[in-house]
């Protein structure tokens, strides 16, 4: 996730973007700059670091710019990889949030041109060059750029050959401003809220063209009419792009951050990925175990991951807790592949397993969201799963991103060791590809979450249950419970039940269970049949069809082979929110809690 902001009026820009990209920097921190249209130049301020660390001119009598604040994905934060980003004669400048994925060809398209960094981003200012030297104008040549770009972007734009701002949207978030003394875009209403209200948001497909005589929108080349919409919130409620609280906005975005963590990594054609690691064939097929260490929600993603690292490459996988984490048992460094798995980078138990295993000779893999944290100077190697900035403590998007990360990662082993055909890894990547949109329409369904937290946010405690692939879903259901509504959550393997905890259940006692494909559901289904029979009330998450006369609430599920129970995540997240939020919990910052743990 990236910010952007974007100024033209009668006012000086170089303020207001360096206040927008102050407010925007919980999208992104890691890399800034500003470009400043003059009468006939270009110019153009940009960094790695923070906007209070950027070198800027004291004073700058420009009135159209900018801005953009950064949260890597394709390239390292180093100043040549901060946007904006020009083409190569320096008159056409670029501000984007999103990624575009077909970035690859379009750059062997256009070889002849000098680029200067390693993000995705720059092509879209050498196209637009290319056009421009064919005689179009700016909103011309954005129009035919646009159509050649395969992705996700919220685009602003500015040339020397055009007095005015050029701005487009699709699948990013993208807002206008309209000021008394001029216009912003933004990717969110933080950005320019001192100075308006009144906001139009940008749809997508749309192309707004800002100057000084006003806003025009086109879609598809038609004009089109967005209507304007007066901002009620606070600064701080503005920040989290309206929704009350940071955990519900990054709950709906998770499918944002799983096509950023899937984007240039799949070639579902050849059943093939790409996560550009060094991990060569044979050491592959030496590999004896892989293990993965990691605390809270990262280790329940390390428990999914096992799961699927032994039934599709055949290869001894385990997760341990690494705080607990010692390299014994008589394994073999040389054949063991330690996965430290961390959304901060900066996690001390993890960090401390990541060393046992180093010190022991072992060879290691983290996974994490955080470029430039300990943990990727530490290990071997890393894949980072670009989920964005989480302000939240609960992780929730992060918890996707890196099950689906891990899942490539699971078809890299399986196909390298000879343990996955062509069809079943196509086959597998389809469901990976379909994961954002699965995810979707459970979000789409939100009110139904929130109907059953009100019927049950009084119980007395609550279960969480499933096997196989919904085990480490029913454990993380639980932790999320746990963490934001201060209540009494435990989550079994389905099959325990019987062996003790059935004791606990009662009718204030209810019981959320996982019945979807790589969960053994009909199994399950016994394990919901026996705390029915003790009245119990229970919500499914189900693939089945015969399961919800056995139910109290049923939420159907997209069928998604073993990425299933993933789906069902996002459920038991929207549960555990509107429950949290009827008891008046503090559900970004729950009591006794930090979002990372960098003291063991």
């Amino acid at each position: 996730m990236c910010g952007i902001i974007g100024y033209i009026g009668e006012e000086r820009a170089l303020p207001i973007l360096q206040t927008g990209l102050e407010n925007l920097e919980y999208r992104g921190y890691d890399s800034v700059g500003v470009a400043l249209r003059g009468v006939d130049d270009l110019r153009l301020f940009k960094q790695a670091g923070r906007i209070k660390d950027l070198t800027l001119p004291d004073t700058d009598d420009a009135t159209v710019g900018i801005g953009h604040t950064r949260w890597s994905t394709h390239g390292e934060p180093t100043d040549a990889n901060a946007h904006p980003h020009t083409d190569c004669t320096g008159t056409v400048a670029v501000v984007h949030n999103g990624i575009i994925e077909n970035y690859d060809s379009l750059r062997e398209e256009l070889a002849d041109h000098a680029f200067t960094s390693e993000t995705d981003t720059e092509v879209v200012p050498h196209l637009i060059e290319e056009y421009l030297a064919e005689g179009d104008d700016l909103p011309e040549a954005v129009d035919k750029v646009l159509e050649r770009l395969e992705g996700t972007f919220a685009l602003g734009i500015v040339s020397t050959d055009f007095d005015g701002i050029v701005a487009a949207r699709q699948d990013s978030p993208l807002v206008i401003g309209h000021g008394e003394t001029g216009a912003f875009i933004a990717s969110d209403v933080t950005a320019f809220l001192e100075h308006t209200r009144d906001v139009t948001y940008v749809e997508d497909g749309d192309v707004a063209v800002l100057t000084d005589e006003g806003v025009e929108i086109r879609n598809d080349g038609a004009l089109v009419e967005r209507p304007h919409e007066h901002v009620e919130w606070e600064a701080e409620a503005a920040e989290k792009s309206g929704y009350d609280h940071y955990m519900l906005k990054e709950i709906h975005e998770q499918p944002t951050a799983l096509r950023q963590t899937l984007s240039g990594r799949i070639d579902e054609l050849n059943g093939e990925v790409d996560l550009d690691v060094d991990l060569p064939k044979e050491y592959l097929n030496s590999l004896e175990e892989v293990t993965f260490v990691a605390c809270g929600t990262s280790y329940h993603a390390g428990l999914y991951a096992a799961r699927l690292v032994e039934s599709l490459a055949d290869v001894r996988a385990s997760a341990e807790i690494a705080s607990e984490y010692e390299f014994d048992g008589g394994r073999d460094p040389w054949r063991t592949l330690v996965v430290p798995v961390t959304q901060s980078g900066e996690t001390a138990d993890t960090l401390s397993a990541l060393r046992r295993a180093k010190r022991a000779g072992a060879r290691s893999l983290a996974v994490t969201n955080t470029l430039g944290s300990t943990v990727t100077r530490e290990a071997d190697e890393t894949v980072f799963i670009r989920a964005g900035p989480e302000i939240g403590v609960a992780a929730t998007k992060t918890f996707v991103s890196q099950v689906a990360t891990l899942a490539l990662l699971t078809v890299s082993i399986a196909r390298a060791r000879g343990e996955m055909s062509t069809t079943d890894a196509i086959e597998f990547l389809g469901h990976v590809r379909q994961l954002p949109g699965a995810v979707q329409k459970v979000l789409d369904e939100e009110a139904g979450f929130k109907e059953a937290a009100a019927e049950y946010a009084d119980g007395e405690a609550f279960f969480f249950i499933g096997r196989k692939l919904g085990y480490p879903v029913a454990l993380e259901g639980a932790l999320k419970l746990k963490e934001i509504a201060y209540v009494h959550a435990e989550g079994f393997a389905a099959g325990e039940l019987k062996h003790g905890p059935l004791a606990l259940v009662t009718p204030k006692s209810p019981v959320l269970a996982v019945l979807t494909q790589g969960s053994s559901p009909e199994a399950t289904l016994n394990n919901v049949k026996e705390v029915e029979s003790r009245g119990a009330p229970v919500i499914g998450c189900t693939s089945l069809d015969d399961a919800e006369k056995f139910l109290d609430v049923t939420f159907e599920m997209p069928e998604l082979g073993d990425l299933s129970p993933l789906i069902a995540n996002v459920c038991f997240q929207l549960f555990a929110y509107h429950v949290a939020n009827l008891k008046g919990r503090s559900i970004d910052k729950p009591r006794n809690l930090a979002k990372s743990v960098t003291v063991e």
